[in-house]
């Protein structure tokens, strides 16, 4: 059975009539299959929405983090540096954008952060277009790198990611999922046996009821993790602020939660969370060359 990409959301709806070509006609009622897609009118609104969805076009990535638990591999190199079957995981990651149409890229770094403009320069040479924002060499959370990135980003949606996730997820749907939520945000979700090592998401439907980081209680947790890979709404940046250590987990998300404004996108696809040397050497060993 084919999978559509794109889903209606319920709405009002208005009758009309419409004069199309007979040879446009059969190609609508051949994705016709009486269940995803019940009858013509069905099939014509679903290409309609999918035809007319605004489309995504820039990402922040944070790579500024100084890879504590990665030490020693990362006195040398900074964290999204390290490589995976001879590519660098920023590099992976670039290349998921790009094939998505997500050629405008945002990188914040600090950590040895001009080896990654060393490698990286403009973006041209891997098909995108790359600017830098510095951080700085002290820490911060992951709400002010993101308020760091305000003048840069859209005035309507962006994607956000964390430089040391490995993952294959699909951008384009993630994306349009979020666009009919209508959200602030949405988290695309993976899930593990440990979920309490992450931020643990609680879905009931489409939206994310409650979102916990990494809570000391184990029993009775969900098992959906946030696999720090965000579709977001420039709304976000009325719940940010300039405190240094403003965490989006800690901080953001659970207040996004309690007012209905954080969607939860799960996913199956391979993801790895390349923060521990066991982590790292796991991703080696399984992600595909």
């Amino acid at each position: 059975m084919i999978k559509y990409d794109y889903v209606i959301p319920y709405m009002k709806r208005s009758k009309i009539t419409i004069t199309i070509r007979k040879d446009l006609l059969k190609q609508v009622d051949q994705i016709v299959d009486t269940e995803q897609i019940r009858n013509r009118s069905h099939a014509i609104e679903y290409l309609l929405a999918k035809s007319l969805v605004p489309k995504v076009h820039t990402a922040l990535i944070l790579a500024g983090g100084r890879g504590v638990k990665m030490k020693p591999l990362t006195r040398e190199l900074p964290k999204p540096l390290l490589s995976i079957h001879g590519k660098p995981i920023l590099e992976y990651q670039i290349e998921l954008l790009r094939e998505s149409d997500i050629r405008n890229i945002v990188i914040l770094i600090g950590h040895l952060g001009e080896k990654i403009k060393y490698h990286f320069g403009d973006g041209s040479k891997f098909g995108v277009r790359i600017n830098y924002i510095e951080q700085g060499a002290r820490g911060i959370g992951t709400g002010y790198g993101l308020y760091l990135s305000r003048s840069f980003m859209p005035a309507d949606t962006f994607i956000m990611m964390y430089g040391d996730e490995l993952l294959q997820i699909d951008m384009k749907d993630f994306s349009q999922f979020h666009i009919g939520l209508n959200t602030v945000a949405t988290i695309a979700l993976s899930s593990t046996r440990d979920s309490s090592l992450y931020g643990v998401a609680k879905l009931r439907g489409e939206k994310v009821v409650e979102f916990l980081e990494k809570p000391k209680e184990k029993d009775g947790l969900s098992r959906l993790i946030s696999a720090g890979v965000f579709c977001l709404n420039a709304k976000i940046f009325g719940y940010l602020s300039a405190k240094r250590n403003l965490s989006l987990e800690s901080d953001v998300f659970p207040g996004l939660a309690r007012d209905g404004e954080l969607g939860g996108y799960s996913f199956e696809s391979k993801w790895f969370d390349v923060s521990t040397p066991e982590t790292y050497a796991k991703a080696i060993s399984q992600w595909k060359k």
